[in-house]
């Protein structure tokens, strides 16, 4: 059974699913993937909407603390639902510095198949969980602000986020 809750955020309404594990979702709900990474999820029909879960409660919390600047580490708990490559490339978005981009080639090397840059990117594309694992951190090699289901305005937004809580410390 999964859990569900609406969260508002400065650069749109989210939408946060958790297991028992774990989140295994947070999107947009205008974004490209939500409706296909649902489906991924597998039996929808069990998701019940949960205004007092903790975890969901607590996710809401650090989101706004991240958004106001006061965080950048995040504690609440995942649940990767994907194959096993896929969680090996979402692990590594997680090890991707606050404040930091990353290539997809880099993000390849980091994997352990430099070969595998196509590969990566699909990964990153299926990515269920934004923000806490940070897609949006990884770039073109030219810097360009290569895919982000949330939008590129989004990733944008979120890269000069976290660029100038850097620049504050």
């Amino acid at each position: 059974m999964f859990s569900s809750k609406n969260i508002t955020t400065p650069i749109g309404e989210m939408l946060a699913i958790r297991t028992e594990k774990g989140l295994c979702l947070l999107e947009f709900l205008d974004g490209k993937t939500t409706e296909k990474q649902l489906k991924e999820l597998g039996d929808i029909d069990e998701i019940i909407e949960a205004e007092n879960d903790i975890l969901l409660n607590n996710l809401e919390q650090e989101l706004k603390l991240y958004f106001e600047g006061n965080l950048k580490e995040f504690k609440t708990p995942i649940d990767f639902i994907g194959t096993d490559f896929q969680k090996k490339v979402w692990e590594e978005l997680v090890k991707i510095p606050f404040g930091e981009t990353r290539s997809y080639k880099a993000q390849s090397i980091a994997v352990g198949d430099i070969l595998a840059i196509r590969a990566v990117a699909n990964a990153n594309g299926k990515n269920k969980i934004s923000i806490l694992v940070p897609c949006h951190r990884v770039i073109g090699s030219d810097g360009s602000l290569t895919g982000f289901a949330g939008g590129k305005h989004r990733k944008q937004f979120l890269l000069e986020l976290e660029s100038n809580q850097i620049q504050l410390f």
